[in-house]
C-alpha cells in the first residue's frame, strides 16, 4: 500500500460506507496522512475484522494530519439518489478538514469537483492507497457505531449485527414490521422488497 499517489503534501483521501444499505445515512471520510505514516498498518475496510477497525480508529484520527466525518440521511439520498448522496458526503467530510487539501483521492470510478481541487478517482483504492483506507475505516466505524445505537430503538430489525445491509433477516424483518423512519423508502432494493408502489 502506497502513502501517496500526487506530489502534494496535503492529500486527502475519500470513501464512503453504507451505500448499499437500507437503512440509515450513508458516511464518508476524508483523512489526510502525514508522510512518515506507515502504510502497511492499514487494509481496505472490508477486509478487516471489527475489532481490527475499532483498534485502528483511535490511530488513524491520533495521527493524521487532518480528518472529516459527515452524514448523508436516508431522506437526503431519497431526494437526489445513492451516487449523488455519496459524493454529498464526501464533499460534506472535505469541508470539515481543519488543513486544505491540495488534492483529493476518491475510493471509486465517480466524482465531483470540490472547490477547483484537483482529485483522481482510483477504482478499488482503500486497497491501494493509505489515505483511502483510512477514510474507509473511519466511515464504516462511525456508521456501525451509528447504526448500533440506532438497534436500541428499532431491534427488530436487527441492526447491531446488520448494519442495515440488505441480509436475509433484515429483508424478512422488513416483510414482517414494514418500513421504519431510517429506512430508505425510495430506495429500489426497499422498494422492491416490499412491493411497494412508491
Amino acid at each position: 500500500m502506497k502513502i501517496h499517489y500526487s506530489h502534494f503534501q496535503y492529500e486527502a483521501g475519500c470513501d464512503e460506507a453504507g451505500r448499499g444499505c437500507l437503512s440509515g445515512p450513508v458516511v464518508a471520510a476524508a483523512v489526510i496522512l502525514p508522510g512518515d505514516f506507515d502504510p502497511e498498518l492499514l487494509d481496505d475496510s472490508k477486509k478487516l475484522s471489527e475489532k481490527k477497525r475499532k483498534e485502528l480508529r483511535p490511530l488513524i484520527e491520533q495521527n493524521a494530519l487532518a480528518f472529516g466525518v459527515a452524514f448523508v440521511s436516508p431522506r437526503e439520498i431519497e431526494r437526489t439518489n445513492i451516487l449523488k448522496a455519496s459524493i454529498t458526503a464526501m464533499h460534506r467530510a472535505l469541508s470539515k478538514l481543519s488543513v486544505k487539501p491540495e488534492y483529493i483521492l476518491v475510493d471509486g470510478n465517480k466524482f465531483f469537483n470540490y472547490r477547483n481541487i484537483p482529485f483522481a478517482t482510483i477504482v478499488k483504492g482503500d486497497g491501494k492507497y493509505a489515505s483511502i483506507a483510512a477514510a474507509s475505516i473511519l466511515a464504516k466505524t462511525y456508521r456501525d457505531e451509528y447504526m448500533e445505537k440506532l438497534h436500541d430503538d428499532y431491534p427488530v430489525y436487527n441492526w447491531k449485527k446488520n448494519k442495515g445491509y440488505p441480509t436475509k433477516e433484515h429483508r424478512e424483518a422488513l416483510m414482517k414490521y414494514g418500513l421504519s423512519p431510517h429506512h430508505r423508502k425510495t430506495f429500489a432494493p426497499v422498494s422492491q422488497q416490499l412491493k411497494l408502489d412508491l
